[in-house]
Formats: structure tokens, sequence, C-alpha cells
């Protein structure tokens, strides 16, 4: 009986160990490091994948939305709508720019903003909505897009884990003003490294974020602006552009996997994910809920089955936002979300035999629970 890992990193290596050298070897050769070519041959590429104008290239995801809300001059005395169930990285942003997060609950049903409680929570002060595609699964941005234009609000898009996913038949990063990627190692478009990028239609945003991850230069050695350093690396960019060659291969798997385990775990009493209305998921997790997780998660443990949390404490319950004043009960459905959350095993090359070892003990753990 062999163990089955929360996910398998180095499969992708083995499957396109002779594309991923060539490109090491490509960079290697140049003599060139940093913002060269592969970074502008993967701008433009991955520009082109999410049918947009604009990509640039960064140092990671949290940086990406950073950067996006300092290019629309969102600040100190702002404030940003966010999820209250979310990675605590799309509130980092906004505190990170001097702004305030604004938690609005999840809807029950896609673990996603709901956009029926939005408009409550905006303020006079309020100057975004940070929209999260939790777990590969698009937001209902229509619904968003209609609520922030009639208040005057950019959107920005949380597309860290949604890289390939659809809503109306457009790919996350087009959905709003703006989107921020991660290409952390584990995402469905992963790195060997840190990295990210953002996406747009807008020019004059995408060249003030061209300026803000290079030390608010476009000039060498003339600044226009206090800018950082977060740049995407050639070597990572020369690796991202041969997998974004797989990407929605390796979708199209995942979608697969994430369909034998909804049809596998049918009628056992686990809560299954659902995708959005007109969206397509891309399932970068599959994520279950039940009351009984600890019972599970012990049992597939005991069987070798890793399985992950994600994620344990809502970003309104951790210590680095105590002054926030958001007490346990503030934010009930995203703190029951925390509570019961379980992520199964998931990736592109996952076997059949994985995927139905997993299924099996988990049905066997409610049986034995019954």
């Amino acid at each position: 009986m062999h163990n089955v890992p929360f996910l398998d990193l180095h499969a992708a290596y083995r499957e396109l160990r002779d594309e991923l050298d060539a490109a090491y070897h490509r960079v290697m050769e140049s003599g060139w490091y940093i913002l060269g070519r592969e970074v502008e041959a993967f701008e433009s590429e991955f520009a082109g994948y999410c049918g947009a104008k604009h990509c640039v290239g960064v140092g990671n995801g949290l940086e990406a939305l950073q950067l996006i809300l300092r290019a629309m001059d969102i600040g100190p005395g702002d404030e940003v709508i966010v999820p209250s169930n979310t990675y605590i990285a799309t509130w980092l942003a906004v505190t990170h720019v001097g702004a305030k997060p604004v938690p609005v609950e999840p809807d029950e049903r896609t673990c996603n903003i709901d956009p029926a409680l939005i408009e409550a929570a905006i303020t006079p002060r309020t100057r975004a909505i940070l929209a999260v595609h939790l777990y590969g699964n698009p937001a209902d941005m229509p619904l968003i897009m209609k609520i922030a234009q009639r208040h005057g609000l950019k959107v920005i898009e949380d597309a860290a884990q949604a890289h390939g996913a659809r809503c109306q038949g457009e790919r996350a990063g087009v959905l709003g003003d703006a989107a921020g990627f991660s290409f952390y190692p584990g995402k469905n478009l992963g790195a060997y490294g840190d990295g990210g990028a953002v996406i747009t239609n807008d020019a004059s945003l995408a060249e003030l974020v061209r300026a803000l991850r290079n030390y608010g230069s476009r000039e060498k050695y003339v600044n226009i602006v206090k800018g950082g350093n977060s740049r995407l690396d050639e070597l990572q960019a020369a690796f991202l552009r041969v997998k974004l060659n797989h990407l929605d291969r390796w979708n199209c798997q995942r979608q697969s996997h994430a369909s034998y385990y909804t049809s596998a775990l049918a009628g056992i009493g686990l809560l299954l994910p659902d995708e959005a209305d007109n969206a397509g998921s891309v399932w970068h997790l599959y994520v279950v809920r039940t009351t009984k997780r600890e019972h599970l998660q012990k049992s597939l443990k005991e069987k070798g089955i890793d399985t992950l949390i994600h994620y344990p404490i809502p970003p309104h319950l951790q210590k680095a936002y105590v002054e926030l004043g958001h007490g346990t009960g503030s934010f009930p459905l995203a703190e029951r979300m925390a509570e019961q959350v379980l992520s199964l095993p998931l990736w592109p090359q996952m076997s059949e035999e994985n995927r139905f070892r997993v299924s099996e003990v988990i049905r066997s753990a409610f049986q034995e629970e019954a």
C-alpha cells in the first residue's frame, strides 16, 4: 500500500524534463538574468493566453496585488472590500499600501465573496473591490462589476489560484480592471521559485506597474516614482513559458480528477465543492466540508494520504489583524468554513489508482462513523 502525497511537484518536471532543461540552458548561455528576453516573451505570451493587452512580470502574487493598488493610487484613508474567506495575502496587499480591508462574507455554495452583501459594506471611503477566485473557481464577476460601476469603484482580481479559469467565456485576468497572479510552485501555472504577474487592459496602469516593480524607473537611473524591487526573473520566466504550453491540458486533467471525486464521494454526507454559474473552475484545490474533519483527516493520514486545510484561521482572527477589532463571531460563515474545510490530493499527473484510493478511504471513514 503506497502513500498518496497532497501534491507531487516533481511530476511536472519528470514530464517536461527535456523542455525545462533546455530553457535553463538557454537562459544560462544568454548571460542576461534580469528583465531580458525571457520575461518579455512570457509577458507577451501570458497576456495573449489571458486575452489581455498587458502583462507585467513581478516578484510574487502578493506584490502583484500591492502594485496594482499603488498604481490605482489607493492608500491611507481608503477602504478596499475583501472576502472574509481567503488567504491572508489578499488582506496584506491592502494593508501594505496603507488602506483598510473591509471584509464581506462568502457565498455558501461557492465559498467566494457574496455579491449580495457587497453594497452594504460600501462607504464614502471605498475605492475598490478585491475579488478572489478561491480554489480556482471564479467569483461572480459580472455582478461584481455592475456593483462597482454603480458606485464608481475599481475591481481587482486575486487570480493567484485561477490560471485559465473562465467566467462567461472570458479568462480570469480580464474580468475586472486588473488582476494579480502568483506563480508559486504549487499553483496551476507554477514556477520553480517565487513569481507573479499583473494582467490588465489599462495601458497607463501597466506602464506605472512596470516602473514601480523596478525602483520607479522606466529608464535606467531615471526614477519617476518611489518604486521597489519586484521583478520576475529570467529563469522563472523561461520555465513558465514551457509550462504555459501545457496549462490547458493540465487544467483538463484537474477537471477530470475533480469530476471523479464529485461522483465517487456523492451521498456520503460530505459537502462537495460546486462551480459558480456560467464559470469554469480550474480546480486548483478540491475542498470538501465536514463537521467531522478531524476524524476524516486522521483516517486519511493513517492510510498514508496527505491532506491540507485551506485555511484554518480566517484573516480577521489572525493576530496580525487584531487592531481591526473583529472578534470571534464577526464573520461566522468564514469561521465555520475554516472549521470544516479539507483539501484532498489533486494534481494533473495524479494516477487513477491514487484518486480511487483517496475516495475509498473517505467512504470507509464515513461508514465507520455511521
